[in-house]
């Protein structure tokens, strides 16, 4: 019954009001929280699909078989990530925020030239194509070729990790321009 003095609602009214409005706040604060932790575990990675004509060849297979499930970028480990289906043949990604990608029986890049800048790293070939907060590293003096993209974020440890698998699954190669 309203107060005959003011009109306002029974104290006992306005009271389970406010509890409601504090009890629904919490409720709301809860779900933004739970969302926002489940969304930090990340799914399945889709990745595009490029053209990777020596996927099923025996060096992607012995490449594959023996890449670390961890890479160490910065300090933080990155953990091997599920690709969504249907998953490109012949790559494996690591990390959440930003993954790290290796594709493996890949074309030879056009940007492999007699005069394109290489650089060695732990006694693999790679050729650096820069690109939109990453780079792809493409190996260029094995039997396949393969590259890893590497957010900018990322430190050097992934293609030195990498290279060190390379170097010992893979016999180098002279290069190939054409």
């Amino acid at each position: 019954m309203p107060d005959p003095d003011t009109g306002a609602p029974p104290r006992v009214v306005l009271v389970t009001a406010a509890a409601l409005a504090v009890a629904l706040a919490v409720a709301v604060a809860v779900f933004a929280l739970t969302q926002r932790s489940s969304s930090d575990t990340a799914g399945p990675l889709p990745l595009v699909p490029v053209p990777a004509p020596a996927a099923a060849s025996p060096g992607c297979t012995t490449l594959l078989a023996a890449v670390p499930t961890e890479l160490t970028s910065n300090g933080t480990s990155l953990k091997v990530r599920t690709l969504a289906d249907p998953a490109p043949p012949a790559t494996v990604a690591w990390g959440t925020d930003d993954p790290l990608v290796l594709r493996c029986g890949l074309n030879r890049p056009p940007e492999l030239t007699p005069t394109a800048a290489l650089r060695l790293v732990n006694k693999v070939q790679w050729l650096q194509v820069p690109g939109e907060g990453a780079s792809t590293w493409y190996v260029v003096d094995r039997e396949v070729y393969a590259a890893l993209t590497v957010p900018d974020s990322a430190g050097t440890g992934p293609l030195q990790q990498i290279s060190d698998t390379i170097a010992a699954k893979l016999a180098p190669r002279p290069l190939r321009f054409s």
